[in-house]
């Protein structure tokens, strides 16, 4: 072929993070078909969709049997019904969203990617260590990329410095991987720079219902985020939606630059790339966000911070030092021994069968740590723990 490609791509890394511990994986297991596989690596849900989920799911196919209440093309913006729940979910923690500022899709993963449609060759600012979404996506459109370090002496949350300039910077709180929270004062910082110097921050908040401190749920608790934020969120983790699939990005009116209003391109964009999540998952989704459907999805997230405690005494006992676990789902260790990421997940892997995260899958700064999750079952969370207390 004589056709132009995306060179781009070549700038990828080889293999994408989670592919790359599948395929680790997946050849142990055929190596070793007797050993049972813990897997605390990718955070995929266990819990099943919660009965207020799969009850306005049930209704919503039995719905598309009936020519009366069959819906086909859903709006590319998501149902009013939903949006609707998404205002009052907001509302709960004092902010305040018109519809047209709320974007259904079919995920936080899938937005943040598209959201560099919307960007022309601006400077992008992303914390090390990162989801590799936030890096893959601007390499693959040759977008220039400046790493804001997370160690342990910002505590993961990197702020603004001196020398950073006009540009695009995502943030994650509760932060994957570290499971870091920015408090109401750091992102007063933000929000003031990014105001002072004309920049926009793309704020994942796809974890905030597992946050139980005095931390904020969203950007726009923050006076002044409307000018300068967007944000992302989903029902993975909150409703058990990883195999559903649906989220929400919130673009406010006032985000205007160079004469064109962000939240009209993120329309413009939807509509032509994205033909809306199905009706029957709106409606589930729409029913986790319920009184009796919200108040399932924290019955099965306190079952998962749980899990996280369990592993935290374990790592307290060890004298193994973390963070996450509090308002995250994921716990961020050093791995022991002086191991790097990928030794400590090959010595877990073969000798206590657990997989995790290299922390070096996540950017520089995360060589010598690692990610564990908290979404397993409880009965492998428990078995995992003894394993790493009698190895360790």
């Amino acid at each position: 072929m004589k056709i132009e490609v995306n060179t781009h791509y070549k700038d990828l890394q080889e293999s994408y993070l989670f592919s790359e511990i599948g395929r680790r994986v997946r050849a142990y297991a055929d190596a070793h078909p007797d050993k049972k596989i813990i897997r605390l690596g990718i955070g995929d849900v266990t819990l099943p969709l919660s009965a207020p989920v799969t009850r306005a799911m049930q209704k919503a196919c039995a719905e598309q049997a009936d020519a009366s209440s069959f819906h086909g093309y859903a709006p590319e913006n998501g149902y009013a019904f939903l949006r609707e729940a998404i205002a009052r979910h907001y509302a709960s923690f004092g902010v305040t969203l018109s519809l047209d500022e709320i974007f259904v899709s079919d995920g936080a993963k899938s937005d943040i990617a598209n959201l560099t449609d919307l960007l022309g060759d601006n400077r992008i600012y992303i914390p090390d260590p990162v989801y590799p979404v936030y890096l893959d996506s601007n390499i693959m459109c040759g977008r220039r990329i400046t790493f804001m370090p997370a160690h342990e002496e910002n505590g993961f949350l990197p702020m603004p410095a001196s020398d950073y300039t006009t540009g695009v910077f995502y943030l994650c709180s509760p932060n994957n991987p570290t499971g870091a929270v920015y408090s109401r004062s750091q992102l007063k910082e933000w929000v003031d720079f990014a105001n002072r110097t004309g920049s926009l921050l793309l704020f994942d908040a796809a974890y905030e219902a597992f946050i139980s401190g005095d931390y904020p749920h969203s950007i726009f608790e923050i006076d002044g985020a409307r000018t300068c934020a967007i944000e992302i969120c989903s029902f993975s983790k909150t409703a058990g939606f990883t195999g559903t699939r649906c989220g929400y990005t919130v673009v406010p009116d006032l985000l205007v630059s160079d004469g064109l209003s962000l939240n009209h391109m993120w329309y413009r964009r939807q509509s032509t790339k994205f033909n809306g999540v199905s009706y029957v998952v709106q409606r589930g989704a729409e029913a986790a966000l319920s009184p009796e459907g919200f108040a399932a999805c924290l019955e099965n997230i306190s079952y998962y911070m749980g899990n996280a405690r369990r592993i935290k005494e374990l790592l307290l006992a060890k004298g193994i030092r973390f963070t996450g676990g509090d308002n995250a789902p994921y716990i961020w260790l050093r791995c022991p021994g002086g191991r790097n990421s990928w030794e400590f997940f090959d010595y877990l892997l073969e000798e206590l069968q657990i997989v995790g995260t290299p922390g070096a899958g996540f950017g520089s700064c995360g060589e010598g740590y690692f990610r564990l999750t908290a979404f397993g079952s409880r009965e492998n969370t428990e078995e995992a723990v003894r394993r790493l207390r009698e190895k360790l």
